[in-house]
This record gives structure tokens, C-alpha cells and sequence, in this order.
């Protein structure tokens, strides 16, 4: 182990004795390489002893020079799919359409009164099927638990 460095009266350091033999690797350094590896075990590219291995080595690495030797011979992993914006995303979608609509509404023309109900609709269209895809319909989630826990013992 080396001593730390003594500081002066001045508060000032003496540089280290001797010099850095390169930048020391992080946590979250070896956590990406471990990533990666899973990842190559996960698609086949690695056996489950090689992972080990490599993974061990990850977590055993003191200096980032250490890490890229550990997946240099791996393909680079495939872009993920993209993904669908989900229920959250379009009720606030059709939220800010609601809320422009009713900006935009002049209330002595009649022609902004389809927009609004228009708008109208499609918030309450958008909230139901949200509610009818999670299950979470007014009471619906609790009551199905219950009538399928009673069919696991029969008539009471």
C-alpha cells in the first residue's frame, strides 16, 4: 500500500512518488462491461463459463485499460425495436388537444363548439380505453379476484 501524500504548512500536496499507471476504473465502468457480457451470454455469443469468467475479470479490473480486452471480440449489440409510447403518453397527447382547442375557442362563434366536443371525446375515449386495457375499470380488478379465488373451492 502506498503512503498518501504529505501535505506542507501551505496546504499544498507533493505529487505521488510514483507515476499513475492509468486512470483507475469505476463502478459503473465495470457495470457497463457486465452489461455487455450478460448481454453476450443472453444471445449465445459466450458460454455461461466464459460470462463467468469474463464477468469475474470485470469486477476484479482496477484500471479502465483493463476493461475493453474483456469484450473486443464481441459484435456490437443489435439497436433495440422501438418501443410504443404507451396510455400515459397519449392522454397527455390528447390532454394538449383538449387544452388548445379550448384556447383557440371563441365563444360567440358556433363553429368551435364541434372542436370542443370533438376534443371532448377523444380525452374520454382515450381515459376508458386506458382504464379497459389495465383492468382498473370501477371495481372490475377487485371483484375478478374474487370470483376466480372462490372457483378454486368450489360451491360454498
Amino acid at each position: 500500500m502506498t503512503p498518501f501524500p504529505q501535505a506542507d504548512i501551505r496546504g499544498s500536496a507533493e505529487p505521488p512518488q510514483e507515476p499513475a499507471a492509468g486512470m483507475r476504473a469505476s463502478d459503473a465502468d465495470r457495470e457497463a462491461v457486465v452489461a455487455l457480457l450478460h448481454d453476450a451470454v443472453g444471445r449465445g455469443l459466450l458460454t455461461v463459463e466464459e460470462g463467468n469468467e469474463r464477468v469475474a475479470a470485470a469486477y476484479g479490473a482496477r484500471f479502465v485499460k483493463d476493461l475493453p480486452p474483456l469484450t473486443a471480440d464481441l459484435p456490437p449489440a443489435p439497436a433495440k425495436a422501438p418501443v410504443a409510447p404507451g396510455w400515459r403518453a397519449l392522454a397527455v397527447l390528447a390532454w394538449l388537444q383538449l387544452r388548445t382547442a379550448l384556447a383557440g375557442l371563441s365563444w360567440r362563434g358556433v363553429r368551435a363548439r364541434p372542436r370542443l366536443v370533438l376534443a371532448v371525446v377523444a380525452l374520454l375515449a382515450v381515459l376508458s380505453l386506458g382504464a379497459a386495457t389495465t383492468g382498473e375499470l370501477v371495481g372490475g380488478g377487485h371483484h375478478r379476484a374474487h370470483l376466480e379465488h372462490a372457483d378454486h373451492f368450489g360451491p360454498r
